[in-house]
């Protein structure tokens, strides 16, 4: 049994806070400056450029890519052979998040009652995901999320006889309805399968999947890859602009389901989809 003391999670998750709102991932630098290069519009090509010119400014600078540095969301996987002394792990985990964007200057923006609409002050709590593996790590995701693309995200409970028709127009029609809301070029994360709470949980976690690794699964992968064409078909582009780069990458994932369902979520996301991975 490898034991680990909370403080250690509190520290990594603060600097986790800081690292995933300052740095874009490499995957979706890269598909930026792809995009520049491709995209048939003239100003949205220019768009592009200054997505990727704020990108290197909060490398260099240690500042937020964008101002909403959103709600907490950690995937948290705990090795069997673990034991944390000290704060809970959920403690530990809030701990570091109000930490993190307090010493980070990160702005605080979670209300403690949805009615209500009193900030908490330190933008806790978290929304935590935990899962249980073998080992005695803890491997610890975390993906601050905005909402001006988490509030054109959908769910939708479809008829089994909907079929993969069904799923395509559903996720077409909601990207479609967020227009230039969700600061595209986006990354849309879908969940299929589950219950209506599992098909959103894994909707959310397929945006911490890495864009250039496509679905292990070739039928789910060639799903991504046609999703992806219809998507940018749609002419929405960058900043709502027009263009050819409506979106970066769609990420699936899928879970078994109920005989009578076909749950799908569509997470929508913006292009400064952020995240990282830590393992104590």
């Amino acid at each position: 049994m490898r034991i680990i003391n909370s403080n250690e999670i509190t520290e990594t998750v603060k600097n986790m806070c800081i690292k995933a709102n300052c740095h874009i991932n490499s995957d979706i630098k890269q598909a930026l400056k792809r995009s520049a290069e491709t995209e048939k519009s003239d100003i949205s090509k220019g768009i592009l450029k200054n997505l990727l010119k704020n990108a290197d400014i909060a490398d260099r600078k240690e500042v937020p890519i964008c101002q909403d540095t959103g709600m907490a969301v950690f995937f948290i996987e705990i090795g069997k052979e673990v034991f944390v002394e000290g704060r809970s792990i959920t403690d530990a985990v809030n701990k570091g998040v109000a930490e993190g964007y307090t010493e980070g200057y990160l702005r605080k923006s979670v209300v403690a009652d949805p009615i209500k609409r009193v900030n908490t002050g330190d933008n806790t709590p978290a929304v935590i995901h935990y899962d249980f593996t073998e080992g005695d790590k803890i491997k610890i995701t975390f993906a601050p999320k905005g909402f001006g693309s988490e509030n054109k995200s959908a769910l939708k409970m479809l008829n089994p006889s909907d079929g993969i028709d069904g799923v395509i127009d559903f996720v077409i029609d909601t990207v479609r309805k967020a227009g230039a809301n969700p600061c595209p070029p986006m990354v849309i994360g879908v969940g299929i399968g589950g219950t209506m709470d599992k098909a959103a949980q894994i909707s959310k976690k397929a945006l911490t999947r890495d864009i250039t690794c496509p679905n292990s699964n070739p039928f789910y992968a060639n799903l991504e890859k046609t999703l992806l064409e219809k998507i940018n078909k749609l002419g929405i582009g960058p900043q709502g602009m027009g263009g050819t780069t409506t979106a970066l990458a769609v990420n699936v994932e899928t879970y078994p389901t109920h005989i009578a369902g076909l749950p799908v979520a569509v997470n929508v996301n913006c292009h400064a989809t952020r995240h990282a991975v830590e393992i104590i």
